[in-house]
């Protein structure tokens, strides 16, 4: 039997008797081990790794003395992980790591560790990347992003994304460095030429993967804008700030139709977006009915979210905006937008207590609420009722126009 076999099993001494110590199932004595660990666990941080990968090992055969095969299995993970975790640190850091050495090493981890596959090939991905060798890089990463194991879990998706996203970079900067390089000749060579058609040719699309992030949305609309495609956004809403990007490159030269374009994709796939307001001046300002008409159907669609419950510059536009269609003839457009609300606006802004309550916190907005309320329920509406009785000498001659307005507009009344 050897001298540590001999170790494990000989029984304890006296002066072990008063020590912490791990004693297996089948009678095993470790206080010689417990003693090591606690001894070099307030060393430096490569003593302290030590003990992690020892204290790991050790739990682990103590399961297997226990027939605990769950907690076995548990424990070899867990032990795997910190081998994983200290052996890429030391290799990624050591002065005489190579390339190769640590290539053997992440295929050996994903090989043993195969439900961190995902995981290790990200972490090979950076370090092969921090030595500028980005075409092994987007060999792992297409590999990464083609692996499957077992059910697709939230946490495999969150990688999986963030592996396409560092590919997409990747695709990006080789796109970018064509560019560069297309920049730097003279326009009049025939090496120009070629070297256009190949930045034309790069397969630029495969990068939408960009737009999924929002700190790589620059680079995914730089390639958008270069290409000309700006309207090629319709086709990957995935991220709304894409649009919000774009509309904000845009706003400064660009023709008020453009901007209409982006944020009309943008109210397509957040309607509650801030910009939507600014959406609805525009729309308001254009010559087509159809902008009117799209104008009025953003603002009731901000509406509908709580946020905008006590937006005054919304309650503003909609008042106003509404008054101008009713008395423009449009009551198809306030009858189509308001019947599939009637059945729960009432609750949600008009009723009694948000009367009351709104009153008494912005008596402007109230006054704004109640014109709403009285153009689309008409003079009977409780929150129309209270507002308009309310005695303030500030306001008498707004609400003495609200009440005129509802009177001759509401579309409760059956002359409209």
């Amino acid at each position: 039997m050897s001298d540590f076999s001999e170790e494990l099993i000989r029984p304890m001494t006296e002066d072990e008797q008063g020590e912490p110590y791990v004693r297996s199932g089948s009678g095993m004595c470790f206080s010689w081990l417990q003693k090591h660990i606690e001894s070099i666990g307030s060393g430096g941080k490569q003593e302290k790794d030590f003990a992690q990968t020892t204290s790991a090992c050790l739990s682990f055969i103590q399961a297997l003395l226990k027939h605990q095969w769950q907690r076995a299995a548990e424990y070899m993970h867990s032990f795997l992980q910190v081998l994983e975790d200290t052996d890429s640190n030391k290799r990624q850091g050591h002065p005489k790591s190579n390339v190769e050495t640590f290539n053997t090493f992440a295929d050996r981890m994903k090989n043993n560790g195969i439900t961190n596959y995902l995981k290790i090939s990200l972490q090979h991905a950076l370090y092969l990347m921090h030595h500028g060798l980005l075409d092994d890089v987007n060999r792992i990463l297409t590999q990464a992003e083609t692996w499957r194991y077992g059910e697709k879990s939230s946490f495999q998706e969150v990688l999986v994304n963030l592996i396409q996203a560092y590919k997409g970079l990747l695709q990006y900067y080789s796109w970018s460095k064509k560019k560069m390089e297309l920049s730097q000749l003279n326009k009049d060579d025939y090496a120009y030429n070629a070297a256009s058609q190949n930045v034309l040719n790069h397969s630029w699309k495969t990068s939408i993967n960009l737009c999924f992030w929002d700190p790589f949305v620059k680079s995914y609309i730089e390639m958008l804008e270069f290409y000309g495609d700006q309207d090629g956004a319709r086709e990957f809403p995935s991220n709304p700030n894409a649009h919000v990007y774009l509309y904000f490159l845009k706003r400064e030269k660009a023709p008020r139709e453009k901007l209409r374009s982006l944020l009309k994709i943008l109210y397509q796939i957040v309607p509650s977006h801030k910009l939507m307001l600014e959406s609805h001046r525009l729309l308001r300002k254009s010559d087509k009915e159809e902008h009117h008409k799209l104008g009025l159907e953003v603002l009731f669609g901000i509406l509908d979210f709580a946020r905008y419950t006590k937006n005054i510059t919304a309650w503003k536009y909609l008042a106003k905006y509404l008054k101008q269609t009713l008395m423009g003839s449009h009551l198809a457009w306030v009858q189509e937008e308001w019947n599939s609300r009637k059945s729960w606006w009432p609750s949600f802004h008009f009723s009694y207590f948000w009367a009351k309550r709104i009153w008494k916190d912005d008596k402007t907005l109230a006054c704004e609420n109640a014109l709403v309320a009285g153009l689309l329920l008409g003079k009977g509406c409780k929150y129309f009722r209270y507002i308009s009785k309310q005695d303030h000498q500030v306001l008498k001659k707004k609400m003495k126009q609200m009440k005129k307005s509802v009177k001759k507009y509401s579309i409760v009344n059956s002359g409209l």
